[in-house]
């Protein structure tokens, strides 16, 4: 198995671990943070959340090989704080995500998430679910396939490529990765297709409506965020500037004065923010790095910590 954790060092040294820390993998994939993680906390615990269960199986092997202080849960990360709930955790030394698609996942011709090889149109991380690529093309209306064209992969040419979408299907069915391809490439035209690559931007868009991505992570932060002990940190690795934005929103949040008291010479304690960034600017790949794995080019590491309880007032 074939796998590359992006920014691996950096989010390890980020997470600050120790031997007895409680750590929270949201996105274990395959394992490549988690098993570095596991090694470094051998009184601590790692609980790890995934909707992959190709990727449950695997991780499972091979953590077992360090440890087996660790709980892996079959769940989306927006589930977050009720499952750890349930093992009676409420507060973590750290979270790491690790959002987009994994290599496994790209790589494997049956997922339907590459937009160079020829396969059935799916993209559903939890391949229990109902909905999947082929039913977004196929049965979204155009308005709808265009809005998340547009938002989802801030593609210029949303509009033609929904319009030729609709009039596509009415002749048959897109069932396979390469046919969206084609239509992509007939609504663009053959100067923008090869120019700007519109078919990357659309696949993205499909795969973040198909999984929920977005709404997930907005939904998530905040529970992340509330889930950290006084000097837990928040750990987000990000691929495109969708999930970059929200993460860099929420966390300069957190880490604001609030309005009320913003011009306040003083401000009283229990007014300050409970959050800090602990980078100004996001961390991105090595050189080195680089040249190992070309798809860390896009990934940006921001990391927020806590620094006061809630309802800490003095």
């Amino acid at each position: 198995m074939k796998h590359y954790s992006v920014l691996k060092s950096e989010a390890l040294a980020s997470l600050c671990l120790k031997p007895d820390s409680i750590i929270v993998d949201a996105t274990l994939g395959y394992g490549g943070h988690a098993s570095e993680i596991l090694k470094q906390i051998p009184n601590g615990h790692l609980y790890a959340f995934d909707l992959d269960e190709e990727a449950i199986l695997y991780s499972q092997k091979r953590l077992q090989q360090i440890g087996s202080n660790f709980t892996i849960i079959h769940a989306n990360y927006r589930e977050m704080k009720e499952k750890l709930a349930q093992y009676s955790v409420s507060k973590v030394d750290g979270i790491l995500f690790d959002l987009g698609v994994s290599s496994p996942q790209i790589d494997d011709a049956k997922r339907g998430f590459s937009f160079m090889q020829d396969e059935k149109l799916d993209m559903r991380m939890d391949q229990s679910q109902e909905l999947d690529a082929k039913k977004v093309i196929n049965s979204y209306s155009e308005e709808a396939l265009c809005d998340i064209f547009f938002h989802y992969g801030e593609e210029k040419k949303s509009k033609l490529i929904a319009k030729k979408i609709v009039a596509k299907r009415k002749e048959k069915s897109i069932l396979r990765t390469l046919e969206l391809v084609e239509v992509i490439k007939e609504a663009v035209g053959a100067n923008y297709f090869y120019k700007y690559h519109p078919e990357r931007t659309i696949f993205q868009a499909i795969r973040i409506e198909v999984n929920e991505e977005l709404k997930s992570l907005h939904q998530v932060l905040p529970d992340a965020i509330s889930l950290l002990k006084k000097e837990g940190r928040l750990c987000v690795i990000t691929f495109h500037s969708l999930e970059d934005r929200i993460v860099k929103q929420v966390f300069r949040s957190a880490c604001e004065v609030d309005e009320v008291v913003k011009n306040i010479p003083n401000v009283p304690l229990m007014y300050q923010p409970k959050m800090k960034l602990v980078y100004k600017k996001p961390l991105v790949a090595s050189e080195e790095e680089l040249k190992e794995n070309r798809r860390s080019k896009s990934a940006k590491l921001r990391v927020i910590e806590r620094v006061m309880e809630d309802g800490q007032e003095e």
